[in-house]
């Protein structure tokens, strides 16, 4: 399959591979999996020529690597439907490699060295980086640069978990107590149940954590490095101590590193400080070594993002060796917490074991003084403390949130956490951002506006050479703009950069403009973005005299406030107060037909100017005009979010009348009260007047990123539940503060993925209306479960308890009450989990974060359904004492009756306002019918074969017996349903009686 073709030197052989032949991906797949042996320092594979070359320790003979090469090729060939990476990954698993032995990387003070020492230290260069062959040394002795994962609960744990609990507990008692007294029939049922308990909640809490692990996937990220002279993107995992990394907005920065060239940079560190505004970075060495994180200002970290500017920084520490990586370890060494949900399930599951231990005592005790035998009372009073308390609870909680996000994903919507799907059903408030998620983030210049022109783009041919200010604002457009500009073959021309900026240099083109040339004309000197308090950028550029350009565009607000000059027909003239008032309301005209305005302006300085401020004495050239198409259907949504109960809010940097207008078309306020708050007044206001004004304004306008994470923690202080919708650089640090960040999959950037909660991968802002009704459902679902277990546990107790009370003997005996909740717990209570979406679901408001799962209010319908039930059964049970008598055949009757209530009482539990008399049906269950089927088949089997029916003590029953078990368990199901549609109609009339009423006179 290979053969050594030659060996130069001792630790370095050429082999010649023949399936590597036009076959780039075995090429990739050898590079990279080789690489991972100790043995091999570097290999590269070429599918040209079907060579490959390795460099391997001196120790090893050629044969060896021959052997290794061998080997990775029927590696290969084992996973043909796998991608190359993916191969890799499966062939790790069965090598012992060198990451596992990664050696320490050593920790300098890099803040306080200065860059070229740091280089040097390294051994790299700023210009050519690292060798492949010095990577490929360096990724051998420290290991990939990846994070160490969360561990997970093994298949094993999972298992014995299942036994840990306080039920099981008292079953393996009950158990030991038959053994004792001689009933090894008796318990060998019981631990029967508990090993199927055991089973079922094994395979249902596997497939839930598969589902759960499956979050954490994500795709391979590619990081641009400097290696041999050429900016390469490689994956972030291969980054190495002493690559270099090219540093440019938007990017995740991949590991540790030290400055070494900055230009305008600022990242944003908030997921390692806390800090949420944006560190502006220098290269310049600390004079104190112990400074904190925060004021490391030469350094980057792993895990934070460029929120502007460039930059090249050298690796210093990668993959657990990162600041990020020792959190992560400290993640990993701390206990995993529970979801506001499953703890409010293991309270209520804690105070159920000390009532039913409570009512179980009671029991035994008026067992005993009954006289009923001591061991006979004690097992039934076991049991009937193991059917009071509703094991299943945690099972069923991760089981109905993992299925969800498994439904949300089939809806394009990906959440990461079950911690979102919870905070979905009680979200109270939506920020929308603007830009990107409203509307669908094109802009396109519609109109411009100079002190002679009025010009509606489109409906015009423009000649910008025929008109002077007209000419000067495309040029100043063209030059102060980021947008990259590129030209092919055929003479079409490529923009590639931010949707205004790329809008402004469309039009120039089409104007005729040849901006290329002209960029090249008026060479780029330095750049001023804009920041959290200058709504303006500014560009300087060379001229081919002895000035210097300054190209100025902005808010036009601030544009009029530092123009001194205009143009006007080709002549500048000093700009009047009238003049600016008249390009004042111009603006607002624009702005006020939902347009994002820019004004344009400029000036020349002298070489010789050292002054730090070019933004002075300015030439005013005139406005243009943008639209940014609002998407499809988000009017729409907005209502349906309205009709949720949920308030919308907009954020946006656009000014107030345009963003104003925008909000109007939409009808943003549930009350039609549409209020506006300019984020130029944040400054102003307190924290605590912010959290007062914030619950009544729908909509934010010239808000930077700051204020959006500002708006979010008001809203939050004053108690509502948010969710936050972005998919900008500057949406994340307001997407983490939010209790769902909601970002979108595809028109997102990176960053705004990587903190989202829930990922639209569609980008449809109408996915997130099913996202909530989702949460929504699954929050009822559990509470539907709940209930039922509850309802028919507490009705178990109740039999029990009355009749031993009244001295009417054992209605049903331990056994029998094991089989009682295996039959119907378990099943039918995972099948409530799985219901559809109720048709009201976005109709009712959002619930109270902080209500519990079972209310107060809920106890009293609990107690009147199981009381129903319980009344019904006793009563068919008194009937079989008056015709049989104490003893076997009636307490079939009981088991029966009890079992078939229980079963049809699944049915009722699937709504709290809807009943089968209702006009509106629910959404067909096929699961609820199957687990309804199922358990009343598994119950007619226990009757009809006689080793399961000795087992449970149970005798056939006639077709009289038989009829009252229909009767006893079908009249507390219309019963329950009845009152259901009474309560239903109560609430729609204390609704209507409280609902304002419009009175029209004549």
């Amino acid at each position: 399959m290979i053969q050594a073709i030659h060996k130069r030197v001792k630790g370095r052989a050429r082999y010649k591979v023949n399936q590597l032949y036009r076959s780039p991906s075995l090429a990739r797949y050898l590079e990279r999996s080789l690489a991972n042996y100790p043995e091999i320092l570097y290999v590269s594979a070429n599918s040209l020529t079907s060579n490959i070359l390795v460099c391997f320790q001196a120790e090893n003979s050629w044969h060896d690597i021959g052997l290794l090469i061998d080997k990775a090729v029927k590696d290969y060939q084992k996973f043909p439907n796998l991608s190359p990476t993916e191969k890799v990954s499966k062939s790790l698993k069965k090598q012992k490699l060198a990451v596992n032995n990664a050696q320490d990387q050593k920790i300098e003070n890099w803040h306080s060295i200065t860059a070229d020492t740091v280089i040097d230290i390294l051994n790299t260069s700023k210009t050519s980086g690292l060798s492949s062959e010095s990577a490929t040394i360096n990724l051998t002795k420290y290991g990939s640069n990846i994070l160490s994962t969360i561990p997970t609960r093994s298949p094993v744990n999972i298992l014995i978990d299942q036994f840990r609990s306080l039920p099981v507990a008292l079953l393996g008692a009950a158990a030991g107590i038959a053994i004792i007294t001689g009933g090894v029939v008796d318990a060998v049922v019981i631990m029967g149940v508990v090993g199927l308990n055991a089973v079922i909640g094994y395979i249902t809490e596997s497939q839930s954590a598969k589902i759960i692990q499956s979050l954490q996937n994500r795709e391979q990220i590619l990081t641009w490095v400097i290696r041999e002279n050429q900016q390469v993107e490689i994956p972030t995992e291969n980054v190495v101590v002493g690559d270099i990394l090219f540093l440019k907005p938007g990017i995740y920065i991949a590991a540790d590193a030290r400055l070494i060239e900055a230009d305008n940079l600022s990242v944003d560190e908030s997921a390692l400080t806390g800090e949420s505004i944006r560190t502006t970075k220098t290269t310049a060495p600390a004079s104190d070594e112990n400074i904190p994180l925060a004021n490391r200002l030469n350094m980057v970290y792993k895990g934070t993002f460029v929120t502007s500017g460039e930059g090249l920084a050298a690796v210093v520490a990668t993959g657990k060796f990162t600041e990020m990586g020792k959190i992560q370890q400290l993640v990993n060494e701390a206990i995993s917490t529970e979801t506001p949900l499953e703890r409010q399930l293991d309270q209520v599951g804690s105070q159920l074991v000390l009532v039913g231990m409570g009512i179980c005592s009671f029991v035994f005790g008026l067992g005993v003084l009954r006289g009923y035998g001591l061991v006979t009372m004690m097992q039934s009073s076991i049991s009937l403390a193991v059917a009071a308390v509703p094991e299943g609870l945690p099972t069923i909680a991760t089981t109905t949130l993992a299925l969800g996000i498994r439904a949300m994903r089939k809806n394009n919507v990906l959440v990461r956490s079950l911690s979102a799907v919870e905070a979905l059903g009680s979200v109270q408030t939506i920020c929308l951002d603007k830009t990107g998620t409203i509307t669908e983030n094109k802009m396109l210049v519609v109109e411009i506006r100079t002190t002679t022109q009025q010009i509606t783009v489109g409906s015009e041919n423009i000649n910008p050479y025929t008109n002077d200010e007209l000419l000067k604002l495309m040029h100043i457009s063209v030059l102060c703009n980021e947008s990259e500009v590129s030209q092919q073959e055929n003479g079409e021309y490529v923009v590639t950069g931010s949707p205004t900026e790329n809008a402004l240099i469309n039009l120039a083109i089409s104007a005729g403009v040849d901006v290329i040339q002209l960029r090249q004309k008026y060479a780029l000197i330095e750049t001023n973005l804009r920041t959290e308090n200058r709504n303006l950028m500014s560009t300087i550029h060379e001229t081919n005299n002895h000035h210097k350009l300054i190209a100025v565009k902005g808010n036009p607000a601030e544009m009029i406030e530092i123009c001194q000059w205009g143009m006007k027909n080709g002549e500048i003239l000093p700009l009047t107060a009238e003049d600016k008032r008249a390009i004042a309301i111009e603006n607002d005209r624009l702005a006020g037909k939902a347009l994002r305005v820019l004004g344009v302006a400029y000036s020349h300085i002298h070489h010789d100017h050292n002054g730090n401020n070019h933004e002075t004495n300015l030439t005013w050239l005139g406005l243009v005009a943008m639209t940014d198409p609002i998407r499809v259907g988000a009017k729409k949504l907005i209502g349906e979010f309205h009709q949720a109960g949920i308030d919308t809010v907009m954020m946006t940097g656009d000014q107030s009348s345009t963003a104003y207008a925008i909000a109007q078309e939409l009808e943003l306020s549930r009350n039609n009260q549409l209020e506006i708050l300019d984020a130029t007044n944040l400054d102003h206001l307190t924290p605590e007047a912010l959290t007062t004004v914030s619950d009544k304004v729908n909509v934010f306008a010239r808000i930077s990123p700051s204020n959006k994470l500002q708006i979010v923690q008001a809203l939050q202080a004053a108690g509502k539940v948010v969710a936050m919708t972005g998919d900008g650089i500057n949406d994340a640090p307001a997407l983490k503060a939010a209790q769902v960040g909601v970002a979108m999959g595809k028109g997102g950037t990176d960053v705004a993925r990587e903190v989202a909660d829930i990922v639209l991968e569609d980008d449809r802002l109408e996915t997130m209306i099913i996202a909530v009704s989702r949460g929504r459902t699954i929050y009822n679902n559990i509470r539907k479960s709940v209930h039922f277990l509850l309802s028919t546990n507490l009705s178990e107790i109740m039999v029990m308890t009355t009749a031993t009370a009244a001295g009417l003997g054992e209605p049903l005996n331990a056994i029998q009450l094991l089989w009682l909740n295996l039959v119907t717990d378990i099943f039918p209570g995972l099948s409530l989990a799985m219901e559809a979406p109720e048709p009201d679901v976005l109709s009712q408001p959002p619930r109270n974060p902080d209500e519990p799962i079972i209310k107060d209010s809920d106890f009293g319908r609990i107690m009147f359904e199981s009381a129903t039930i319980s009344v019904s059964t006793l009563a068919a049970y008194s009937y079989a004492l008056l015709k049989y008598g104490i003893g076997a055949r009636a307490s079939t009757v009981a088991c029966m009756t009890l079992i078939t209530a229980q079963l049809l009482h699944t049915i009722s539990c699937r709504s709290e306002n809807h009943s089968i008399f209702s006009q509106d049906k629910l959404p067909n269950n096929p699961y609820l019918n199957t687990a309804i089927i199922a358990s009343f088949a598994i119950q007619l089997l226990a009757v009809a074969i006689p080793p399961l029916r000795n087992m449970l003590k149970i005798t056939p029953i006639s077709m009289i017996d038989t009829a009252v078990i229909g009767s006893g368990a079908l009249l507390p199901f219309l019963l329950n349903e009845a009152t259901k549609t009474s309560d239903e109609n109560q609430k729609a009339n204390l609704s209507n009686s409280s609902s304002p009423r419009l009175c029209a006179s004549a």
